[in-house]
């Protein structure tokens, strides 16, 4: 018997790939102490405290927090600024 060696034509080659962004794998959330140590050098507690005064911009998903990375840089880069 002879066997068919050839390889079908699909979408999931390398040439049909759509390339990912810049960092597509790096993480978008960070947890509240991982944030509050990295940006702040806050402990956990402290970082927790924070989150609850909605000095960190915490996103909740079910009894989970996270920090969203893209939101917190928004926040300091806008710090100190006056609104007009």
């Amino acid at each position: 018997m002879k066997q068919d060696n050839t390889v079908a034509q699909g979408s999931t080659g390398p040439a049909n790939r759509t390339p990912s962004p810049i960092g597509a794998n790096e993480p978008k959330t960070l947890t509240v102490p991982a944030a509050g140590k990295r940006y702040f050098d806050l402990g956990r507690n402290a970082s927790y405290e924070a989150a609850k005064r909605g000095d960190l911009p915490v996103i909740r998903f079910g009894s989970r927090l996270r920090v969203s990375i893209a939101a917190l840089e928004r926040m300091l880069a806008n710090a100190g600024r006056k609104d007009d």
